[in-house]
This record gives structure tokens, sequence and C-alpha cells, in this order.
């Protein structure tokens, strides 16, 4: 008796790798819709919470968008990890609220989230596609990233206390390479065989693609902002 073994060609993906992008990819385009719903709901509301308490209003929303983070997760396996999904994308558009109603108070602010859309989505598909078509698995990023993450997020969190100028935008600009590279590690692990469940693959990718905009735009706002 003989046995025949068939596996995918090297630098092709095998049919459960190919249904995860997809998945991933079609739910990618999903949580786009309760995003900007959310950002334009965000824009109508008033945050004045965070103009008097800056500090502690930071903190709630990251607080909020962490357990809504565990929700996630806590239901990646069920049909509620899908609408857990799109209600935190709703909640994550909402709290884009603060940045882009300080961009559309400058003269220029349309424009500038538009280029900041712009650039996020170029470096989103060129980076997809180098890790969907490059033989080479990029997980081995996985350690450093997470260790830059960590200290991005105390940096960050640092600075909401000392409120320099020059190390928010250092912040800003160490995040958008941090988030770029997460988007190559998180698209090649898909590739790879390393992450199997499209909602988490979804939500990695996603929380990448949300923060390497607000970063982009924090950048364009302070080198190109024209105030009124």
């Amino acid at each position: 008796m003989t046995y025949q073994v068939t596996t995918a060609p090297i630098g092709t993906l095998s049919v459960e790798q190919n249904k995860v992008l997809r998945n991933t990819y079609m739910m990618l385009a999903l949580t786009m819709i309760p995003t900007i719903i959310g950002a334009f709901v965000g824009t109508s509301i008033s945050f004045n919470f965070l103009a008097t308490n800056p500090i502690m209003g930071s903190l709630l929303m990251f607080g909020a968008m962490i357990g809504m983070l565990f929700a996630v997760s806590a239901l990646r396996n069920s049909v509620w990890g899908i609408a857990a999904l799109l209600g935190f994308t709703f909640v994550a558009g909402v709290f884009l609220g603060p940045i882009l109603q300080v961009a559309l108070h400058l003269k220029n602010g349309a424009q500038l989230i538009g280029m900041a859309a712009g650039g996020t989505g170029l470096i989103f598909f060129s980076l997809a596609t180098i890790a969907t078509v490059t033989k080479k698995d990029f997980s081995f990023m996985g350690k450093f990233l997470f260790i830059g993450l960590i200290l991005l997020i105390v940096a960050s969190l640092a600075n909401l206390f000392f409120q320099i100028p020059a190390m928010s935008l250092t912040l800003s600009a160490i995040a958008v390479l941090i988030f770029s590279a997460y988007i190559l590690f998180d698209v090649s692990r898909i590739v790879h065989g390393g992450e199997t469940n499209y909602v988490m693959a979804t939500l990695g990718i996603y929380m990448s693609i949300y923060n390497l905009f607000i970063n982009l735009l924090n950048l364009l706002m302070a080198f190109s902002g024209q105030r009124e």
C-alpha cells in the first residue's frame, strides 16, 4: 500500500491559508464601515473631558479599548466574536473624534485626513503584498515588535504627564515604523499558517492600520497643518 502526500509548492498558499487570508481581508473591509460611522459620530461629540482631564481621559479611553480587545479575543471562536469585533471598530471610530476635530480646525485639515488615509492604505497594500508573495517568513520579528510596542506604550503614557511636543512627534514617527512592521508580521503569520482564526487576524491588522493612520495624521498636522 502506498500513500501520496500532497503539499503546496513553496511560495504558494494552502487551501486553509488562502481561506483565512481571504476571510481576513473581507472582514477587514467590513470593519471600515463601523469605523467610518463611529468617526462621524466622534466628530460631533464634545470631548471636553479630555481638555480638562487629559491624563485621566486618555487612560479611560485606553482602558475601554483594552477591555473590548479582551472581549473580542474571548469570543473569537463564535459568531459573537464577529459582532464584538464590529462593535470594537465602531468604538475605535468614535475615539478618533478628538484627533479628527483638531485636524478639521485646520485650513487644510480635510486634505491632511485624506493624505493620512491614503498613506495608510498605500503602506498596508504594499506590505501585505510583500508578505503574501515573498517566500520569507517574518514571524521572527514578533519578539522585537512586542518589546518595541511595550516601550512605545510606556513612553506614550509618560508623555501624558510631561507633554513634550518633540517627544510626541518622535513617538509618532516610531509608531509608524512599528505598526508598519506589524502589518508585515501579521500578514506573514497568516500566509505561513501561524494564525488560523480570521477574527484575531483581522483584529491584529486592524489595530496596526488604526494606529498607523493616527500617527501619520499627527505627523502631517505637525509639519503641514495650516492654522486658521
